[in-house]
């Protein structure tokens, strides 16, 4: 089993005791992302729309570090801060699959790391 530790500067830097993701045996686990440039070091906020894109493109930015993409997620987990952002969440989320969609779940919590609405984890696998 080999464990590999997944950094980008492309994504923020992790708020915590934590790894941006893990590689092990071929499978990529993701921790939560939300809407931080890493370019800026600023959070986006007031908007959900914006928001979530910021999250799904730092997503991405860790899948190409580990040499994988969006088509290589199995499953997602969606944390928002209000269920009534779930259309436009789920707009947004859909521009980034085209097919053989991830599992997904999605919930309402009541608070997210710096006050985000959108929080989003990955697991992936080529």
């Amino acid at each position: 089993m080999e464990k590999k530790v997944i950094l980008t500067k492309k994504a923020p830097s992790p708020i915590g005791p934590y790894s941006q993701a893990i590689l092990i045996d071929g499978t990529l686990y993701c921790s939560g992302q939300i809407a931080i440039n890493a370019s800026t070091g600023k959070q986006i906020t007031g908007d959900v729309e914006q928001e979530m894109t910021q999250v799904m493109k730092n997503i991405g930015y860790v899948l190409e570090e580990a040499g994988m993409d969006y088509g290589d997620i199995i499953k997602t987990g969606i944390f928002l801060k209000d269920m009534n952002d779930f259309s436009k969440i789920n707009d947004i989320y859909a521009t980034f699959f085209t097919s053989d969609f991830p599992a997904r779940e999605t919930v309402e919590v009541s608070r997210l790391p710096k006050d985000a609405s959108v929080e989003i984890s990955v697991v992936a696998r080529k």
